[in-house]
C-alpha cells in the first residue's frame, strides 16, 4: 500500500502555499498601453543608458537613468518625473533628474557653471562610450561632422513622416520600424508596420516650412514619406507602431514607447534630405546609371 505523499513544509512546520503567478493588465481606459511608464534603452549617438519618458506636451525626452543633487544642477536644466510624467522643473527636493542630451558626450557640450557637477558626469559618460568602442560592444551611429546616420547613402536612416496632419522623425528606416506590442511570450513582436500586405505611402518632395514662427531654413524642398492617403485606421495604426495583428488586438501591452519625434526643421535640420531615395541603381546597357524613384 502506498501512502499518499506528505506536503511540502517550512523548517517550521507551516505549510507551503503555492500561489499562482497572475499576468500584468492593462486597463481598457488606460492612455497609454505601456506596462511601466520608463523605457530603459541606449543612446544610439554614445551607447549609455537613459531612460525615456513622456512629457506633459505629448512628446516623450530621454533622461539620465540616476538621481543627480539639486544642487550641482542649474536651474533651467532640472527635470523631475511625476506619476510617469517628466516636468522641466524642480520638485522642491534636493534630488533631480537631467536631460541626457546635456550629457551626451557625442554632442557639443553646453556652457554650464565652473562649479556645476554636470561637467564630470559628461566626462564619465564620454570615458564610458569609449570603452564600450573599443570593446566593439558599441557603434556609433552618427558620423563626426554631424549629419545623419545613413545605412545606405539612397535610404534615410531617419526618415521624416507625415501621418495624422502632423510630421515626425522616425527613429529607423521606413521598412525597419518595429511593432512595439508585446506577443503572448512576453517579448516584443518583430514584425515591421511596413508589409507587402499593407498599403504604402508614397515618398514626395515637400517645401521645408518653419513651424510655429521659426524663420524659414535656406533648403527649398525636403524628402517626406507621406500617409495621408491612407484610411484613418490605417495611420492610427502607424501612429500607434502597431503591426497588422497587434492593431486588431487592443488588449495587448506595449513593451515600449512609439519612436515617433515631433519634427522640428531647426532642431532636426541635419536629417532633411533634399532628394527622394531611391530603390536601386540599374545599369543601362552603354550607358550612364539610372536612378528610379522609390514608389
Amino acid at each position: 500500500m502506498r501512502s499518499s505523499p506528505r506536503p511540502h513544509r517550512h523548517w517550521d512546520g507551516s505549510p507551503v502555499v503555492a500561489r499562482r503567478a497572475r499576468s500584468l493588465l492593462v486597463a481598457s481606459d488606460s492612455p497609454s498601453r505601456l506596462l511601466r511608464c520608463a523605457q530603459r534603452g541606449r543612446c544610439r549617438e554614445c551607447g549609455n543608458s537613459v531612460e525615456r519618458y513622456s512629457r506633459g506636451d505629448d512628446r516623450s525626452i530621454r533622461l539620465h537613468p540616476a538621481e543627480l543633487p539639486a544642487a550641482g544642477v542649474p536651474v533651467d536644466l532640472r527635470w523631475h518625473v511625476s506619476s510617469g510624467i517628466a516636468h522641466p522643473a524642480g520638485d522642491g527636493t534636493a534630488w533631480c533628474r537631467l536631460a541626457h542630451a546635456v550629457i551626451c558626450p557625442a554632442r557639443e557640450a553646453v556652457a554650464l557653471p565652473s562649479a556645476s557637477g554636470v561637467a564630470g558626469l559628461r566626462r564619465e559618460l564620454a570615458l564610458r562610450t569609449r570603452r564600450l568602442i573599443d570593446a566593439g560592444a558599441f557603434t556609433p551611429s552618427v558620423t563626426t561632422d554631424g549629419a545623419a546616420p545613413s545605412q545606405d547613402a539612397c535610404q534615410p536612416a531617419r526618415p521624416i513622416v507625415q501621418l495624422l496632419y502632423v510630421r515626425y522623425l522616425a527613429a529607423h528606416p521606413v521598412d525597419k520600424i518595429q511593432c512595439v506590442a508585446q506577443t503572448r511570450h512576453r517579448h516584443r513582436c518583430t514584425q515591421t508596420l511596413l508589409t507587402p500586405e499593407s498599403p504604402a505611402g508614397i515618398w514626395k518632395l515637400v517645401p521645408a516650412t518653419a513651424m510655429r514662427g521659426q524663420l524659414a531654413l535656406p533648403a527649398q524642398v525636403m524628402a517626406l514619406y507621406d500617409l495621408a492617403a491612407l484610411p484613418y485606421e490605417e495611420q492610427l495604426r502607424w501612429r500607434m507602431q502597431r503591426c497588422s495583428v497587434h492593431a486588431a488586438a487592443p488588449s495587448a501591452a506595449d513593451l515600449a514607447m512609439a519612436e515617433w519625434e515631433r519634427f522640428d526643421p531647426l532642431v532636426h535640420h541635419a536629417y532633411i534630405e533634399c532628394r527622394l531615395p531611391v530603390r536601386s541603381r540599374r545599369l543601362r546597357p552603354g550607358g550612364p546609371a539610372r536612378r528610379g524613384a522609390r514608389p
